[in-house]
């Protein structure tokens, strides 16, 4: 008879002889997964971006609306990406790995999305001064745009996910890689 290890050892190593698209088609979320959790997820994040303003005492700005809808956005979009990307990569994986897959991927996924989703606000903005569009010019102030955006997002923005994000953040990493583990076995 084999230990409890052993057997678990099993389960934990990937069949490697399972095709890819398995690994793929069991990583995507169903449907209701997706639509609520990027709700659930996309309300987190504005209510966590809506707290660290009033926090600071920033609450009764004017753009208040925007910036709430801008982290909204971003949790909604990143949500499905995050939470594919998560499960792509600790599949078949001890929970300890399973956490830093979700928390790595949520995290990365919600701040990428966000300051994407900003850098295209931004761009928009600016493109009223830029180039006649396809020419080199303005290829390159498209380019320059974009990533100074990027950075503006991570220095300035990125604190608004804290100190409520980074709970939402644990918590659902948790949540994720336990109730993962349910669904798989």
């Amino acid at each position: 008879m084999e230990g409890k290890a052993a057997v678990r050892a099993k389960v934990l190593i990937a069949d490697p002889d399972r095709p890819k698209r398995y690994r793929l088609a069991h990583s995507v979320p169903s449907l209701r997964e997706a639509i609520l959790g990027a709700l659930c997820w996309g309300f987190a994040m504005a209510l966590s971006a809506w707290l660290a303003l009033w926090l600071r005492e920033n609450d009764a700005t004017f753009h208040l609306k925007s910036v709430l809808g801008l982290y909204a956005w971003g949790g909604i979009v990143a949500w499905p990406l995050s939470l594919f990307a998560a499960r792509c990569l600790s599949q078949n994986r001890p929970a300890e790995t399973r956490f830093s897959a979700f928390f790595l991927c949520l995290a990365a996924g919600t701040i990428g999305t966000t300051a994407f989703l900003f850098a295209l606000d931004y761009r928009t903005f600016y493109a009223q001064w830029h180039a006649m569009t396809g020419t080199r010019t303005w290829l390159f102030q498209f380019a320059f745009t974009s990533l100074a955006a990027f950075y503006q997002f991570l220095v300035l923005g990125v604190r608004l996910y804290l100190p409520l994000g980074a709970v939402a953040l644990v918590a659902t990493s948790l949540l994720l890689a336990r109730s993962d583990a349910r669904q798989r076995r």
